[in-house]
């Protein structure tokens, strides 16, 4: 028998380290329990669909945040990105007609300018050596700035088949329910993928991956274009739920993305952690929201309220997993 299998605790922790998820869902559980007591409702039918659909485009950006922090780096322009793509695809639906044709165009052309901002950050990050903070940062200043130049003030209009068929049903089952299951299958398939492991693997020690003959360069623009993909299904999402454009719309998704991210165990150094994980953060921190909600606490005593709360979280699984 091995030391560590023969110390007290021994099974449980291999467990924790190679599944930092656990610690999420049992945050998750006591905070569901919270708001279950608060919200007679909160575990009724309509009353989840509602809250999932609203934690949506939060899920899919930690999603895409997390590939990009497995391998050692972070995207600080997810929030532009998702502001432009917003009032990019509102204005080329506007400019097409409006009918169902414009809608599909519109909505490629939002896929297509995630990809070109992740390509964008990734090239700079991994091709051209910038620090990856500060090049983020700076490319969401540019992407923020584009989607002011497209539309300088909130408005336009979607068509109604747009926001319809988003809130409307698929075989029985809402259309955003269908979209966070995609997105759950997609994360647990990538989970056992070679891309994965080869990005835990860079993330844990980039000039090891590098002599390995890891294509460490590929694999980190690859992270910011899955990245800059997840941001865009997100800002997709949004324009379904809000039916308009917000140049301002996205940069509050930015450090929620990494919150969520931190909060499902991924650490920010790289090289450990999962997107399950970071799913779970997403929930969290919505589950947080609504506990300070039907708590019915002061408008100025809720941001403070989901800072303590957010640290304990925090606190408490480090501590749980360092015993």
């Amino acid at each position: 028998m091995s030391a560590v299998a023969s110390q007290p605790g021994g099974g449980a922790g291999r467990l924790l380290r190679r599944r930092r998820w656990i610690l999420s869902l049992a945050v998750l559980a006591v905070l569901s329990a919270v708001n279950a007591w608060l919200q007679p409702t909160f575990l009724t039918g309509p009353v989840i669909a509602s809250n999932l659909t609203s934690f949506l485009p939060l899920v899919l950006v930690a999603v895409g945040q997390t590939w990009v922090v497995l391998a050692g780096d972070i995207d600080l322009s997810v929030g532009p990105i998702i502001a432009l793509v917003n009032v990019c695809v509102v204005t080329a639906i506007e400019a097409l007609g409006g009918d169902g044709t414009a809608i599909l165009a519109g909505m490629a052309l939002g896929l297509a300018i995630g990809l070109v901002c992740g390509v964008v950050n990734g090239l700079c990050v991994a091709l051209l050596r910038f620090q990856p903070i500060v090049t983020t940062f700076a490319t969401g200043i540019l992407f923020g700035g584009v989607a002011l130049w497209v539309l300088p003030q909130a408005g336009g209009a979607v068509p109604e088949a747009y926001w319809r068929a988003y809130a409307g049903e698929i075989l029985g089952v809402r259309t955003p329910l269908l979209v966070l299951a995609a997105a759950v299958l997609a994360v647990l398939a990538i989970g056992r993928t070679i891309w994965h492991r080869r990005l835990l693997g860079t993330g844990g020690n980039l000039v090891g991956a590098f002599q390995t003959g890891l294509p460490v360069a590929r694999l980190r623009v690859s992270a910011y274009i899955a990245c800059g993909l997840f941001a865009a299904v997100a800002a997709l999402c949004l324009v379904g739920e809000t039916a308009s454009a917000d140049p301002l719309l996205g940069p509050s998704y930015t450090l929620s993305s990494v919150s969520a991210v931190v909060l499902g165990g991924t650490a920010l150094s790289g090289g450990a952690g999962s997107a399950v994980g970071s799913v779970l953060g997403a929930l969290i921190l919505g589950t947080i929201n609504n506990v300070i909600f039907f708590a019915g606490l002061p408008y100025e005593m809720q941001d403070l309220a989901k800072g303590v709360i957010v640290l304990l979280a925090l606190a408490g699984g480090v501590l749980v997993a360092r015993r």
